[in-house]
């Protein structure tokens, strides 16, 4: 059932635009996810097949198309650097965040500006009453941008096949 808040397909902070994916997006998801460094943190860190991109997006506008948000494609000027968004995930109470930028800008808070705008649109617009963060122990940089968001450590959980920190933030919390 689709949701029946404001439109989110197009969100814009100081320096990102972010936009609902297209299958235009393809080709970037596919170079993004064929990167090394960008699957380090999984249970089995191999980069994603094409095939597997395809499949990922293809989630995200499914997503989309059901939810009306999900992860957008996050974009600096018209140059594509990530996707990132709001979730639901099955097993998971609230929504789930994430976010995925190309390794060109990592370490230039990017990914708290996004986190931030996406907090937002969880609260504010969608209402929802919790979002959390899924973060591998491996990852402290990603731990550390939700935890300057306002979330906090509830616990470890298991999460396709790894142990993985949850991490939340209630509409109440202050960034």
């Amino acid at each position: 059932m689709l949701a029946t808040f404001p439109d989110v397909t197009l969100r814009k902070t100081k320096r990102l635009r972010l936009r609902k994916p297209s299958d235009s997006d393809l080709p970037f998801l596919t170079d993004l996810f064929s990167l090394p460094e960008m699957v380090a943190h999984r249970p089995h860190p191999v980069p994603d097949s094409p095939a597997q991109s395809a499949a990922r997006l293809a989630r995200d506008l499914a997503h989309w198309k059901q939810h009306g948000f999900g992860r957008w494609a996050l974009e600096m000027g018209e140059h594509p650097i990530g996707f990132g968004g709001l979730s639901r995930k099955e097993g998971i109470e609230g929504l789930n965040i994430s976010y995925h930028l190309h390794p060109d800008f990592w370490r230039r808070g990017f990914a708290g500006e996004f986190v931030d705008e996406a907090l937002r649109v969880a609260f504010e617009v969608i209402e929802a009453p919790r979002v959390v963060g899924l973060v591998r122990p491996v990852n402290p940089a990603s731990r550390s941008v939700l935890e300057r968001a306002g979330f906090t450590f509830e616990g470890e959980v298991e999460f396709e096949g790894a142990p993985t920190l949850l991490l939340a933030r209630y509409p109440s919390c202050g960034a």
